[in-house]
């Protein structure tokens, strides 16, 4: 026994295992730079230079430096981590230089096994790089990103204006003046000239009560009434201050958005043929044309096709759209699906031993998919086919998974427009019911036969 035991030891041992192969290297000439706040250090290929890492400072007579040792490494693909900000001017230095960049997601990376750690982190990430185990995050295209930038900026000073009203608001309850419980805006015409008597010194409330606009409902008595307040001189500072702010940030949004007109004008008409043979089914009735304001001009002429016929999606949607995504999506995404998944709002598909462990949709923070959650929510008392859709989904998922659901076909329905060069038209609520209890019907008689019985109407 204890010689069959060996035997068998010797013939374990004598089996070698097959050696693997290694991967196949998909970019031989890719450098890959950890980015940081003072100083970038960057990795070549070895044998490219005598040192094949080296760090460059942050200033832009660097970066320039830095994409001069590149091109004599004889380097095409850069990839780099989206490390705070520092990033983008390196980005765009070497992206304008002729470098394909790669943004690439830090947990992608810290994710994938092999690491040692006497490996820099730029040697690390060209080793993945070269052989093709990174995958760049979407960036628009150059001539989109001013755009994008202008309506982020917006976006930020309308918060702020918004912070400023409720100082307003905040300041006036703490003087018990009750101006909000009788009008509905205190920035409109009637509050903001209330607000502006009060600190140029008028306390008697009838006098101020005559600065109201026909178009309120409450009565003078009734305004006057809530006037009557406690003047602190504090309280009186902090409203003051609360108001200067808000005058200022709609200043600067107005001239915000005087930039974005500019910059929408320089941006290139977009034209696009329908492609009826890749497209999906869709209605092809005729439809009336829509007079169009001067921003949804501008915006069906960036983007070949006019977004804000889908019922939901406005002029600041249809802007958000295109500054985040730009008007090309066939490049980046192959599909509809690719595009919702993308955006986090179809469902998840998580899947082990064959069993479906999760559906749940992916936590994805992305603007779009927001505006498209709330483009879904405004849908809830629309007479239109999506509207009737979304009811339904409500009624039958509830509110949050039902907007999910709509906002992953609003998503579909901007891809196709944008990629198949079709025009959006809606049937109505009345049609979408109709065809829904058809659908009903025809599901119902497939039962009955199946069954062996007869449907009967009523």
């Amino acid at each position: 026994m204890s010689k069959q035991r060996g035997k068998a030891k010797k013939e374990q041992k004598a089996v070698k295992p097959k050696k693997q192969g290694k991967l196949p290297i998909l970019n031989l000439d890719a450098a890959a730079i950890d980015i940081g706040s003072e100083q970038h250090v960057v990795a070549v290929p070895p044998g490219r230079d005598l040192q094949s890492v080296r760090s460059f400072g942050a200033c832009t007579a660097d970066i320039h430096a830095m994409a001069e040792w590149l091109k004599r490494c004889g380097v095409k693909s850069v990839a780099m981590e989206s490390t705070g900000v520092y990033w983008i001017a390196a980005y765009e230095i070497l992206e304008a230089r002729g470098f394909e960049v790669l943004l690439v997601d830090a947990r992608l990376a810290k994710n994938l096994p092999g690491r040692k750690s006497d490996v820099l982190d730029c040697q690390w990430h060209q080793e993945l790089h070269t052989y093709g185990l990174l995958r760049g995050c979407f960036r628009p295209e150059a001539d989109i990103v001013p755009l994008r930038r202008y309506l982020r900026l917006k976006q930020e000073l309308v918060q702020a204006s918004s912070q400023a009203i409720q100082q307003m608001q905040k300041a006036l309850f703490e003087m018990n003046v009750q101006l909000t419980n009788v009008i509905s805006d205190i920035t409109g015409e009637t509050g903001l000239a209330i607000i502006e008597a009060i600190l140029a010194g008028e306390r008697d409330g009838k006098k101020l009560a005559e600065l109201k606009n026909r178009r309120i409902v409450a009565s003078k008595a009734t305004i006057a009434k809530s006037l009557e307040g406690n003047w602190r001189p504090e309280l009186l500072f902090g409203l003051k201050t609360a108001l200067e702010r808000y005058k200022f940030a709609q200043g600067q949004i107005e001239q915000c958005q005087q930039k974005i007109l500019e910059t929408m004008a320089q941006l290139p008409t977009r034209l696009l043929e329908p492609d009826n043979q890749l497209a999906p089914k869709t209605s092809s009735a005729a439809v009336e044309p829509v007079k169009l304001s001067l921003i949804q001009t501008e915006l069906k002429r960036i983007a070949g096709v006019d977004l804000t016929s889908i019922d939901g999606i406005g002029e600041e949607t249809a802007q958000l759209i295109l500054s985040e995504l730009g008007p090309d999506l066939r490049s980046s995404f192959k599909t509809d699906k690719h595009f919702s998944s993308y955006l986090g709002l179809c469902p998840g598909t998580k899947i082990s031993g064959g069993k479906v462990l999760k559906r749940k949709s992916r936590k994805v923070a992305h603007r779009v998919a927001t505006a498209l959650r709330l483009a879904a929510r405004s849908l809830h008392r629309s007479d239109s086919a999506l509207g009737a859709n979304f009811r339904r989904l409500r009624a039958r998922l509830g509110p949050p998974k039902a907007i999910t659901a709509m906002a992953n076909k609003l998503a579909k329905l901007v891809y196709r427009l944008l990629v198949y060069g079709q025009e959006y038209y809606d049937r109505g609520a009345r049609h979408y019911e109709q065809h829904f209890r058809r659908n009903q019907l025809h599901w119902l008689q497939k039962q009955a036969k199946a069954l062996d019985l007869k449907l009967v109407p009523a």
